[in-house]
C-alpha cells in the first residue's frame, strides 16, 4: 500500500527483471479494479509490470468523499506511485477510462514515458457514448424501450434497465461465456458509487463529470509511439478508434476480430502477441 491524496491504494509488482523499462496498467471504469487485467502478467517474463487499484475501488481505500473523483486527483495519484516506486522510464498501459487517465498523465508528467498502449480507448466521452447509443440500437427493441423508459422517468435502479445493460455488456463488452473468474472479480471489487459520479449509470447513459472530457485536439502533441486496439464489435468502436489513430503522429492501430471491449480477455494469445512486440520496437529505438 502507498498514501496517496484520501487514502491508501493498493499495488502489485509482477516480473523483476529491471533491465527494460516497467508496464504500469492502468484499470478502467473509473471504478473497476485491476483484476481483468489478469492476462497483463504474461508480459512480466520480459519487463516489469505493475498493477493497481486506484483510490475508491479493488483492495485501495474507499473513502466517502465525492470532491476525491476528479481526474486531476487520479494523475496525481499515478504520479505517487511511480515516484514511491522509483520508476524513471516506463510504459503506460491504459484500458477505457485508463486511457483517459494515461492521455492526461501524459500531457501533465510527459517525462519518462517511452510509450503508450491504449486499448478499447476511450479518449472523448462524447464519441464513445454517441458510439454506444447506435450499438444500442442493433439490440432488441424491448432493450432500447427499457433503456428510453429508464432515461425518461430517472429509474436506472428498474430490473429492465439492469437487464438491458447486460445485454449491452454481451455484446460490446465481453462477448465470452461465461466472463472469466478474473472479470467476475472485477465486478465483485467496483465502486458503483465512483462509476457513476465519473460516468454515469451505464455505458450508454453518460452523466458525471467525465461527459465533457476530450483529449482528442491534444493528440498532435504526443511525441512517443502509442499503440491503440479494439476489439471489432468494440463499444470503443474500431471506426472512433481509426480517428484517434489518424491524428496522433507515431501511432498504430489494431483491430482484433471476433472480440469486444476485453479483446485482451477474449483473444489474450493475440493481444498479448500485438502488445509484445509494439513494446519490443519502441526499445529498439
Amino acid at each position: 500500500m502507498i498514501s496517496v491524496r484520501g487514502g491508501n491504494i493498493w499495488y502489485r509488482i509482477e516480473g523483476v527483471d529491471k533491465t527494460k523499462a516497467p508496464l504500469i496498467a492502468l484499470h478502467g471504469g473509473p471504478g473497476t479494479p485491476h483484476d481483468y487485467l489478469e492476462p497483463l502478467v504474461a508480459l512480466s517474463d520480459e519487463r516489469p509490470v505493475v498493477f493497481y487499484d486506484q483510490l475508491g475501488c479493488g483492495r485501495s481505500d474507499r473513502p466517502d468523499n465525492e470532491s476525491l473523483w476528479t481526474v486531476e486527483r487520479f494523475v496525481e495519484e499515478l504520479h505517487q506511485l511511480k515516484v514511491r516506486l522509483e520508476i524513471a522510464e516506463f510504459h503506460i498501459f491504459g484500458q477505457s477510462w485508463g486511457s483517459m487517465l494515461a492521455m492526461q498523465y501524459y500531457f501533465t508528467y510527459p517525462t519518462g514515458i517511452r510509450s503508450l498502449i491504449l486499448s478499447g480507448p476511450a479518449l472523448s466521452a462524447q464519441r464513445f457514448s454517441q458510439d454506444a447509443r447506435k450499438l444500442l440500437t442493433k439490440l432488441p427493441y424491448e432493450v432500447q424501450e427499457a433503456v428510453q423508459k429508464a432515461e425518461a422517468s430517472s429509474d436506472y435502479a428498474s430490473a429492465d434497465y439492469q437487464e438491458a445493460i447486460e445485454a449491452f455488456y454481451k455484446s460490446f463488452v465481453c462477448r465470452l461465456e461465461p466472463w472469466p473468474d478474473c472479470l467476475n472479480m472485477t465486478i465483485e471489487g467496483m465502486s458503483s458509487s465512483v462509476y457513476e459520479h465519473m460516468w454515469g449509470p451505464s455505458e450508454f447513459t453518460c452523466t458525471g463529470t467525465l461527459k465533457d472530457f476530450d483529449c482528442t485536439n491534444r493528440l498532435s502533441e504526443i511525441k512517443v509511439p502509442v499503440l491503440y486496439t479494439c476489439g471489432r464489435y468494440d463499444e470503443a468502436t474500431p471506426e472512433t478508434t481509426e480517428f484517434y489513430h489518424t491524428r496522433t503522429p507515431i501511432s498504430e492501430i489494431r483491430v482484433i476480430e471476433d472480440a469486444s471491449h476485453e479483446h485482451h480477455l477474449e483473444k489474450p494469445d493475440e493481444y498479448l502477441s500485438v502488445v509484445r512486440d509494439f513494446l519490443r520496437r519502441v526499445e529498439q529505438h
